[in-house]
């Protein structure tokens, strides 16, 4: 009689349908993203099931953050790639596509009887081989502005190369460049605010300096203020009517009501009193203000801005240097924010409030235009992918080759170290070789050429001594990434080799 011990619910998978059942989990994760790969990588049209909504992406991270998954080695897959776009912010395909890879090796050795401890340990030597050979080719050219400043370009461009800004890949890759040099060596996007618009182009996106609002100015306010101090507050500005909610109130004639009214009245005049004695020329609340505190600040000159939502509110408090108020009894206590001129601006048919000549002189905003909502957030996504893998970039100054180059170089270290290791660790190790050499293949595979030819060329270039050749995905030959000026972040490309081969550990185990 076989004991039962699980719960009616629970079901036990043994030995090799575990591993298998990870296996074909992480493996059909990898082939889903894989196509997205690249710069002749295809996007995927997700559609939500309950609201039905439309997103139209190839960011590895996006496509896998909206999959429900119920496989758990699926599940690791998708943490990994959220991982690496928290990090870094781009590599989120990459870094699915080689952790699926290393484990459809995996499976092979599983099948030959190779124990997942000795595959474990052959996979540990070889990337900490290929982890040195990236290392060894890693350039650093921050010492020269001139020569930096075009990795961030190229970094940009390699970025963008695979993403729907492609077409206009140099317009973006100088604009995301220009944002993030601005930050100074800040890692903080916070302080580069992107506004989406539908209409007009991909290309009338620009970059402006200082903050924008998405909010009208008050009635009877000027419409440009120089040397404007603001008061940035969250207090209620609504109270000229009596609205206790459920409250009853007796009074036993009409003379009494408007009594009360006008005690509500003097009670809201005050506290207008008390906020203009701040000495500021700028009122921005993130509630309401009626009409009537509204016509009193404007007869104080106050130009006031309501209803700037909470994030607006946090931003620019974070731009201006001000701080957030809610009191105002303690004028000497409350930092106000500062900035040389508010003005409105349209943009397309909406009107919006410009900062400009903010105190965090690093702020800036973007605004993209585009035809539909979906190309706008796609736009949205890959400047946030440029612009967090330049920030991190910044910091972490060296750069490497991109195009399948930095692959083909630790795949070929790999074999190096192969011929030092006895035993069956061999086999694993030189398996991480091959899973290494499927990111060119698939690279090649998704323009449509012939992938085992051109990986092969770009191995015999490789063992020529020709370190800097990759694939040319325009020209469909193998060429030199250092004249194609294909760079990508060492940082980005570090990250993608320790987590795949971690997930894939992991998975193993």
């Amino acid at each position: 009689m076989s004991m039962n011990i699980f719960g009616s619910e629970a079901t036990e998978e043994k030995a090799e349908n575990a591993r298998l059942a990870s296996f074909v989990g992480a493996l059909a994760l990898g082939d889903l993203v894989k196509s997205t790969l690249g710069p002749k990588g295809m996007n995927k049209i997700l559609q939500s099931g309950s609201s039905g909504e439309i997103n139209v992406t190839n960011d590895g991270a996006t496509i896998l953050k909206s999959i429900q998954l119920d496989n758990a080695a699926a599940k690791i897959l998708v943490n990994i790639s959220k991982v690496q776009d928290d990090e870094v912010g781009d590599g989120t395909t990459s870094v699915c596509v080689l952790a699926a890879e290393l484990l459809r090796e995996a499976e092979k050795l599983i099948a030959q009887k190779i124990h997942p401890q000795t595959i474990i340990e052959g996979f540990r030597i070889a990337s900490a081989a290929s982890l040195r050979a990236l290392e060894k080719a890693a350039k650093d050219n921050s010492t020269d502005p001139a020569r930096f400043r075009q990795d961030l370009v190229n970094i940009a461009r390699t970025t963008l190369s695979s993403k729907v800004l492609s077409q206009d890949k140099e317009y973006f890759a100088n604009l995301a460049v220009d944002a993030v040099l601005r930050l100074k060596g800040s890692t903080n996007l916070e302080h580069i605010q992107i506004i989406k618009k539908v209409g007009g182009k991909l290309t009338d996106s620009y970059l402006d300096e200082g903050f924008i609002l998405d909010k009208a100015i008050g009635t009877n306010c000027p419409k440009r203020l120089e040397n404007a101090k603001i008061l940035i507050a969250n207090t209620s500005m609504d109270t000229d009517k009596i609205k206790v909610f459920g409250a009853r109130i007796k009074v036993d004639s009409t003379g009494k009501l408007a009594e009360l009214e006008r005690a509500e009245k003097e009670k809201m005049k005050a506290k207008v009193d008390a906020i203009a004695t701040h000495g500021i020329n700028c009122f921005v609340n993130r509630q309401l203000i009626y009409n009537y505190p509204e016509s009193l600040l404007a007869e104080k000159g106050i130009l006031t801005i309501e209803h700037a939502d909470f994030e607006g509110v946090e931003r620019l408090a974070l731009v201006t240097g001000g701080e957030i108020a809610s009191t105002f009894d303690h004028p000497e206590l409350v930092k106000l924010g500062r900035c040389e001129l508010i003005e409105e601006i349209m943009i397309g048919e909406d009107k919006l409030i410009k900062f400009s000549g903010v105190a965090a002189g690093e702020a800036c905003t973007v605004v993209l235009r585009g035809s539909t909502n979906q190309m706008i957030d796609e736009a949205d996504r890959s400047l946030h992918d440029a612009l967090s893998v330049l920030s991190q970039t910044v910091k972490e100054t060296r750069i490497v080759l991109g195009g399948g180059c930095s692959e083909m170089l630790m795949s070929c270290a790999v074999d190096e170290e192969v011929r030092k290791i006895q035993g069956k660790k061999a086999i694993a190790a030189e398996a991480f070789g091959r899973a290494l050499r499927m990111i060119p293949t698939i690279l090649a595979d998704n323009a449509g050429y012939d992938s085992s030819d051109l990986v092969a060329k770009l191995r015999a270039a490789h063992y020529e001594g020709k370190s800097d050749a990759g694939l040319d995905m325009n020209e469909g030959t193998v060429g030199s990434m250092i004249d194609l000026g294909i760079t990508e972040s060492y940082k980005l490309k570090r990250q993608v080799v320790i987590s795949a081969s971690e997930a894939a550990e992991m998975i193993l185990r």
